[in-house]
């Protein structure tokens, strides 16, 4: 029985390989970033604001999802349903603000079609937030669940993994935002 408990959940496994492989994804683009920024047409330009602003949303959103946890082993349904509601609101507000951003480099002349460093943020960018969108289509999934009224599960290894991800694309937009605005 005690050798059962030390292993790791299948879906938690499965999420640990998943976050490897993005993992290796973001340092291929960040690797390669680093080796184009030697390319004659390279162009220093500042990130949009905006990029902070959303930083402030999904390091919110990672709280409200933290709390999602706690409220859910407590047995809390109707907050938990809150707080996973309002962690997905605020993966789509921050989407939202980040392409508010892509708007505000088009504004200036910053395309995709233009240097390969504006073509690196907008790729690295738009793949963080499909990671981010994915998650809440997961969160989305949890919210419909618990709603569900013919079925009482209360295992936490949902949210748990839910949470886990979630604060993985959290910290993977910290990373990437001071790996842009330093290595530029």
């Amino acid at each position: 029985m005690s050798a059962q408990r030390n292993k790791i959940h299948p879906h938690k496994y499965s999420l640990w390989i998943a976050m490897g492989s993005i993992t290796m994804m973001f340092i291929g683009f960040t690797s390669a970033y680093i080796v184009k920024r030697a390319q004659a047409n390279w162009k220093v330009f500042e990130l949009p604001k905006i990029f902070w602003v959303s930083t402030a949303v999904i390091l919110l959103s990672s709280v409200t999802i933290q709390l999602a946890v706690k409220v859910f082993k407590q047995r809390q349904m109707g907050r938990y349903r809150q707080l996973i509601t309002l962690t997905a609101a605020l993966g789509v507000v921050f989407a939202a603000l980040q392409l508010w951003g892509f708007s505000d480099m088009a504004a200036h002349g910053l395309t995709l079609a233009g240097p390969a460093s504006v073509s690196f943020i907008y790729v690295i960018v738009a793949m963080h937030i499909l990671h981010v969108l994915g998650g809440v289509v997961a969160l989305l999934v949890m919210f419909f669940r618990a709603y569900r009224t013919n079925v009482k599960v209360y295992s936490p290894v949902g949210i748990e993994v839910a949470a886990t991800y979630w604060h993985f694309v959290d910290a993977l937009w910290i990373y990437l935002l001071i790996f842009l605005s330093v290595a530029r």
